[in-house]
This record gives structure tokens, sequence and C-alpha cells, in this order.
């Protein structure tokens, strides 16, 4: 649902633009725009972690491999 919100936004701000609306009326979209995909991106990334770190804590012979994948991912995240 969120993703279709999102979609529904760009095209608004598409035709904001073809419009030639207010640009501080734009950039507040783009702002709104580039919130919900961090909020998208957060719940995806915590249910990876989660079931990283639920691996890791079953995977005997090698949990460092789940924890640096959290690390990487995080870490790609964030930039």
């Amino acid at each position: 649902m969120r993703l279709k919100r999102i979609e529904g936004q760009v095209r608004g701000v598409q035709r904001m633009i073809e419009a030639e609306e207010e640009c501080n009326e734009i950039l507040n979209q783009i702002a709104a725009i580039k919130s919900a995909v961090n909020q998208v991106g957060i719940l995806v990334f915590e249910n990876h972690a989660k079931d990283c770190i639920y691996k890791s804590m079953h995977d005997e012979e090698n949990p460092e491999q789940s924890f640096n994948e959290i690390v990487g991912m995080m870490s790609r995240f964030i930039k």
C-alpha cells in the first residue's frame, strides 16, 4: 500500500511540474515522497535484519556471515 501511495505522489508531482505550479509546493511534495520512501526502506531493512539475526542465532557454522550481511545492508541503506 505504501508503494502505491508513493507512486501516486510521484505522478502528482509530475502533473504539478507539467502545470508549472509553485516550486515550493513541488518541493514539499518531493520531501514527502523522500520521507515515504525512507519509511519503506526502514521496514524492509527491519524485516531482513530480523531474518538474518534469527538465522545467525541458529547457524552454528557461520553466524558471522549473517551479521556481515546486516552490516553491509545497513551501510548501503544509510548512504
